[in-house]
């Protein structure tokens, strides 16, 4: 995961330059300072923000990847609206959309039929297009997805099935000596080839998404972080004012797009979400530069139903060399990033004083211990490493940073994999947009713009 906030030091592609260099003219700053399907609380008709005596901007609170990709299809698909972001960091990304594994997921294991399989399916194209459009870093090096003993052989064909059903082309079935000659350092007795995922430059999206914002006529305000909400109006003419850190701006109309701090941000808004984002710490190492050559693509295991994460994997970096990892482990802090944990009292407060949590780890004591003992001790991590990829020694990785997974958790310990969204009077919130969340954030952002039409 990228642990870097000095762009200074992150490869940049040239839309990615233009990006920040219309940021810095036009954006304004402030005082430097479901529920196993989506949820849809419709409490009242939602205020369209194409109406034309708009008064007040509608406003989308977080700009992260979500966030700006709503605001740029807000602005695309009623030209002349005004849109205004409020983001609280002095650079867009900064949180979950700068810190992950840039890979392009093509939905190869959801539910065929579940919105989520359709919005990462659409997404990856969307993705693409977009890449290609802005001139961003992106590469469709595929993936491997293996099976490395016989009782995941009947998991491995169940994947495929689902993601023949979910509209993924060229999927391919490799024994042990086809997968040889495609990863020639990876062991398995079988695997999937999946040739349409790859890797991207998150980074580099979401400042071509800010320029098209500003491009349009949208605002982004940073150092603008939301303290309060409060509503006006009556209901038939709602709207919003939100006192963030640079003073308050008023609304017709409210997206939240919080990550990390969606809960709290609906919770602020007077919703109540039916789960609390409990933080998990993903940590990743880095292969030497002199060893990225055992891995040519994405080498991933095949995902246990028993167990509540994926398992470390492999992945290839735009800017090149190899990421391994994630674990994941309980964070203290919501937004502990940059190779150390972080405690804030407030957020592990939150976590160890929810009782979903408490029945989350009674549910899985062994995997939620064998994650902390992998987090303390590269050599258990390293063996993990070698189910996928014997060679990997423990000397050929170095410290690769770490990101936060924004997990919603439910009151009984059951962990939500699908996306949330509250729908209530002149507001929507997501409050959960997991992994696919970055690959599908254009088609996400499309499905929030249909709701409000």
């Amino acid at each position: 995961m990228i642990r870097t906030h000095d762009l200074d030091n992150y490869p940049l592609s040239c839309s990615s330059v233009l990006a920040i260099a219309l940021i810095h003219r036009h954006v304004l700053s402030g005082r430097a300072t479901t529920c196993r399907r989506w949820c849809d609380i419709a409490l009242g008709v939602p205020l369209s923000p194409s109406r034309s005596d708009q008064k007040h901007p509608v406003l989308v609170i977080g700009g992260g990847i979500i966030g700006l990709a709503t605001a740029y299809r807000l602005l695309e698909t009623w030209p002349g609206t005004r849109v205004t972001v409020l983001e609280k960091e002095t650079v867009v990304g900064s949180h979950q959309s700068g810190h992950n594994s840039g890979v392009l997921h093509a939905g190869l294991a959801y539910l065929p039929g579940s919105r989520k399989a359709r919005l990462a399916t659409a997404g990856i194209r969307l993705m693409r297009a977009f890449c290609e459009r802005h001139g961003i870093a992106h590469d469709i090096c595929g993936k491997v997805v293996v099976a490395t003993s016989p009782d995941e052989l009947p998991r491995l064909r169940s994947a495929m099935e689902r993601g023949k059903a979910n509209g993924l082309v060229g999927l391919e079935w490799l024994d042990a000596p086809a997968l040889r000659e495609l990863e020639p350092h990876a062991r398995g007795i079988a695997a999937l080839r999946v040739p349409e995922e790859g890797i991207v430059d998150y980074r580099a999206v979401c400042h071509a998404l800010a320029a098209g914002i500003v491009e349009r006529g949208g605002q982004i305000r940073l150092d603008s972080g939301v303290c309060a909400l409060r509503r006006t109006g009556a209901a038939s003419t709602a709207g919003w004012v939100a006192e963030t850190t640079s003073g308050e701006i008023g609304g017709s109309f409210l997206v939240a797009c919080a990550g990390l701090q969606s809960d709290r941000v609906a919770r602020m808004a007077g919703e109540h979400p039916p789960v609390r984002i409990i933080p998990f710490r993903g940590e990743y190492y880095r292969l030497r530069p002199e060893r990225v050559h055992l891995v040519r693509q994405l080498v991933y295991p095949l995902p246990d139903p028993a167990f509540p994460f994926l398992g470390v994997h492999f992945t290839r970096r735009v800017g090149g060399g190899v990421d391994c990892g994630p674990n994941a482990v309980l964070a203290l802090a919501r937004e502990g990033y940059d190779g150390r944990p972080g405690i804030s009292l407030r957020d592990a407060g939150s976590a160890l004083g929810y009782p979903g949590l408490w029945r989350f780890l009674r549910r899985h004591p062994g995997q939620s211990w064998h994650e902390v003992r992998q987090s303390l001790s590269r050599a258990r991590f390293t063996q993990a490493l070698q189910r996928l990829i014997p060679e990997v020694r423990s000397d050929d990785l170095v410290p690769g940073g770490a990101g936060v997974r924004a997990q919603a958790m439910h009151p009984d310990g059951t962990l939500e994999h699908d996306f949330i969204f509250v729908n209530a009077p002149a507001s929507l919130h997501v409050v959960n947009a997991p992994s696919p969340g970055a690959t599908a954030s254009l088609a996400i952002a499309g499905e929030i713009v249909s709701q409000l039409a």
